[in-house]
């Protein structure tokens, strides 16, 4: 089944662009042209990714991407012309997957979303069971969903990759530029501080206390591992 991509962006250009692109790349795409209509939008519909621009009319894209990930894990690209480190970070933490700065070229826009295609879709776990419980978590690996005390808290793609990994390798210590390698992989050129923001969205949203962590732990001057107990 072709994959649904909702475009959001206020520049019609990029918009046809990107729509004739992705449309001859064989996927459905909808767009919109400002932050209402693209919540309204996601709401309504179930897409398998969204490619977000940072400034939009009326709601801006940060908000915008804060309010779909009250509800939903869908994979998010900010597009944005800014590139400044500070709004890389905002980005990330206000829950996308990963970001494009314009002018992009669109070769690289479809590299990254096959990226998270092919980590979302060829991720499986090394443990025969389809779900495994820690303590007060319950994480099912075929629908990537994740409980916490019998309620279903929303992870990022990357958020669920993380912690998928960290489950699968109980007690190895990741660092990380493995962290990087590894989740991220090749397309992602960030910095280290990408990775300490998520471990830190991660905890804040499965740890029962994410100041005192006894999922993912630190190893102070290494990197960050998942609890063997």
């Amino acid at each position: 089944m072709a994959k649904h991509i909702l475009i959001v962006d206020d520049e019609p250009l990029i918009v046809k662009g990107l729509k004739f692109s992705l449309e001859q790349e064989g996927y459905l795409t909808d767009a919109a042209y400002d932050g209402t209509s693209a919540l309204k939008m996601a709401n309504e519909n179930d897409y398998d990714l969204i490619l977000l621009d940072l400034m939009l009319p009326g709601v801006d894209g940060m908000s915008v991407c804060q309010q779909v990930r009250e509800t939903s894990n869908v994979p998010i690209i900010m597009i944005t012309a800014k590139g400044e480190d500070m709004d890389r970070i905002l980005g990330l933490e206000y829950g996308a997957d990963d970001y494009l700065t314009k002018p992009f070229n669109i070769l690289e826009v479809k590299a990254r979303m096959k990226t998270l295609f092919r980590r979302i879709d060829s991720i499986t776990p090394k443990a025969s069971a389809s779900q495994i419980c820690v303590h007060d978590m319950l994480v099912n690996f075929d629908n990537r969903t994740v409980t916490v005390n019998e309620k279903e808290v929303n992870l990022t793609a990357k958020e669920f990759d993380l912690l998928q990994l960290f489950i699968n390798n109980r007690g190895k210590v990741y660092s990380r530029q493995q962290l990087l390698d590894t989740v991220w992989k090749f397309d992602y050129l960030g910095e280290y501080r990408t990775v300490d923001v998520h471990i830190r969205r991660l905890r804040e949203k499965i740890e029962p206390n994410p100041g005192q962590p006894e999922y993912i732990l630190t190893k102070w001057g290494v990197g960050y591992y998942f609890t063997e107990k």
